[in-house]
């Protein structure tokens, strides 16, 4: 397991610079900015397993000075069917997520976790699940819990990417207001919500300063795609990005593209990393330096009125 690359942008003088130790060993970031950290795993059907690497991942996190940790989309489990992923999904109180209050708690550390396999409301008559981004404070209370609302239902034939979300999941009704933790406030989407700006727009209109993706992006998406569209996000909104992500073979059937990133407001990619390794990514958030690129160009302000952009239905 490594720790990712070191970190450069804008903030805090330019570059900033991470002492690696071995993993068992501490890391600290030099600096009184709040950090957060952005994990990488590979997640398989096996719920203990990833488990394991997750908490592994936090601990790590936690004793670089992390004061919040984004894990990616399907970070309790990737199954290789839908029976398997049925199967395996819990509620909110079941084993997974109770583990998770457990550990933020003891570490005292926020846990951003995205998206998990939530049994449905009508589980027992539909069979159908919540693709669900969950926040868990440093006390283990669950603080937030948003349900994807864009389901990934795309067939790329010449890529070789076929995934049908809607098949089993049930999308979610409405966003959710961002939310104030040590780090800034966070609003929540999902890997695929990625892609629809008019969502990144409407957390940042109501206070968001950091969007969080955890994804599993495909190889063939993620190449194209993943960076270019994180970078519009935090460009655009003039918000910090952070996105965990899922890498390598989860299964004979899935393979995901990594590159779990950090990016800030002025589209500066933090942290990277990279596309084959199991690591965290240690990024300092310096909302200061957000609010004066807010303040130098004032974007949010110079938007027109809802009638002007709906001027051509």
């Amino acid at each position: 397991m490594l720790l990712c690359s070191a970190l450069k942008g804008k903030f805090a003088g330019g570059l900033l610079t991470l002492k690696f130790w071995a993993v068992q060993k501490q890391t600290r970031m030099l600096s009184s900015l709040p950090v957060a950290a952005v994990c990488q795993m590979t997640s398989t059907p096996d719920k203990e397993a990833n488990f394991t690497a997750c908490k592994r991942l936090v601990e790590q996190a936690t004793e670089g000075g992390a004061s919040m940790v984004f894990l990616p989309e399907g970070f309790d489990y990737i199954g290789s069917s839908r029976e398997e992923t049925l199967h395996h999904s819990e509620s909110l109180d079941g084993d997974i997520i109770t583990r998770y209050t457990h550990l933020a708690r003891k570490l005292n550390v926020w846990l951003s976790l995205g998206g998990f396999h939530e049994r449905g409301h009508d589980w027992k008559n539909d069979q159908r699940i919540y693709n669900s981004h969950i926040l868990i404070n440093g006390q283990g209370e669950i603080v937030s819990v948003y349900r994807k609302g864009h389901l990934f239902d795309v067939e790329l034939t010449s890529k070789g990417v076929s995934l049908k979300e809607s098949a089993f999941t049930i999308p979610g009704s409405r966003l959710l207001p961002p939310v104030q933790t040590p780090i800034g406030k966070v609003g929540l989407g999902v890997c695929y919500d990625l892609r629809f700006p008019e969502l990144s727009s409407a957390l940042q209109r109501h206070g968001a300063e950091i969007l969080t993706y955890p994804s599993a992006f495909t190889v063939a998406t993620g190449t194209a795609h993943w960076e270019v569209l994180l970078r519009a996000r935090a460009i655009e909104t003039q918000c910090f990005v952070i996105a965990a992500a899922q890498v390598g073979a989860h299964h004979a059937k899935r393979t995901s593209y990594g590159h779990a990133l950090a990016i800030d407001p002025w589209g500066v990619v933090l942290g990277d990393c990279g596309g084959s390794d199991v690591g965290v990514a240690m990024v300092q958030i310096d909302l200061q330096g957000l609010h004066d690129i807010r303040r130098d160009m004032p974007v949010l302000q110079h938007r027109r009125e809802k009638e002007y952009y709906s001027s051509l239905d």
